[in-house]
């Protein structure tokens, strides 16, 4: 296995340090097994909810917390991430199983829940380096199918039914990170303005409704330490009731971003044949056949969408770094990103016809 694909966590940064005493004390109380000691670090890699190893002598768990500082009123909301896991498990959707949520602040400062830690790889970089053409496309595969596999579950059966609204949501979606975006705005970006003027007016008339995670991408997806295969989705934080296209887009996002982008490096301009990943037009074919879908229309829409989301996300993560309570120590670089991902969104909302 390449060293590259695991996660490897590190001290916990200043900024995310709470009361370790304090948690192990509730742990040994709430968690059934749960004995010390215990020593915490933290993931790298997210930018939303601070993710942390906890390891005992006897197992691993896995950590997730609200972020230090003020908050927007509707992110970092660990209480829905748990909601999902707890539905989601035993589903046939691969989730880490879920343990105990914790929504008492003085525990150690936020609202936390703790899942069971499941061994894997991560593929940060979409190129997957240092592995084979075969683990690529087993991967991307792999990718695919597990999101047809989430968005074909009956979300209402599994006690998602109050989750989020099934009607309007790609109307509540622009509305919601328009607003998010001018919150945190810090310099101008043209291409975001007009992405901003050019969604509402072309809105596809879908109905669509399926569990949506949100944020769904390779790095988000645990990878199976030796087949190619997805073992665990994670980082449920932006998972609602919504429109499945609009994760699949999402998931597609990698094909236009460049190769050296310091922080979401993607493939464009890669000769993905020789990697052995697929092509977008594939990836989406394996999906649609995965999840029993015939033609998508509206396409263009949906991507334009997901950038300009992606836009959104970003920025909010470079003004919590502008404000030094960003989870990621490359959050600094995350406005970039955001210019990036509004232009890309608006090169192909230009290019549709008005």
């Amino acid at each position: 296995m390449a060293s590259s694909a695991i996660a490897q966590p590190i001290e916990v940064l200043p900024a995310h340090r709470f009361d370790e005493a304090a948690l192990a004390a509730y742990l040994t109380q709430a968690l059934e097994g749960f004995a010390g000691p215990a020593s915490i670090r933290q993931f790298q890699g997210g930018q939303s909810n601070p993710t942390f190893l906890i390891t005992t002598p006897q197992r691993k768990y896995v950590l997730r917390k609200k972020p230090p500082g003020k908050l927007l009123p509707s992110a970092h909301q660990v209480e829905r991430e748990f909601a999902v896991l707890k539905a989601l498990y035993g589903t046939g959707v691969p989730v880490p199983q879920p343990l105990v949520l914790c929504e008492d602040a003085s525990i150690i400062g936020t609202a936390f829940y703790v899942m069971a830690f499941v061994e894997n790889r991560v593929y940060t970089a979409p190129g997957m380096p240092d592995t084979t053409p075969d683990q690529r496309r087993g991967v991307y595969m792999s990718l695919a199918e597990t999101l047809a596999k989430l968005h074909t579950v009956d979300w209402r059966a599994c006690g998602l039914e109050n989750f989020g609204r099934p009607d309007g949501y790609l109307t509540r979606q622009v509305e919601r990170w328009t607003k998010q975006y001018i919150a945190t705005k810090s310099d101008d970006i043209p291409a975001m303005d007009k992405l901003m003027a050019w969604l509402p007016g072309h809105i596809p008339d879908s109905h669509d409704t399926a569990v949506a995670h949100g944020d769904y991408r390779l790095g988000n997806l645990l990878i199976d330490p030796v087949e190619p295969k997805v073992i665990a989705i994670v980082d449920w934080e932006l998972a609602t009731i919504g429109h499945p296209l609009a994760d699949l887009a999402y998931a597609c996002i990698a094909y236009r971003m460049p190769t050296d982008d310091p922080v979401f490096a993607g493939l464009a301009g890669v000769d993905l044949k020789a990697l052995g990943i697929p092509s977008e037009d594939e990836l989406v074919a394996i999906y649609c056949k995965a999840a029993g879908r015939g033609s998508i229309p509206h396409w263009p829409f949906y991507l334009a969408f997901s950038y300009f989301r992606l836009a959104s996300i970003t920025q909010g993560v470079y003004a919590r770094s502008l404000q030094g309570n960003a989870s990621d120590l490359k959050a600094k670089f995350y406005g970039a990103v955001a210019k990036q991902s509004a232009e890309i969104g608006w090169s192909i909302a230009a290019a549709e016809p008005a």
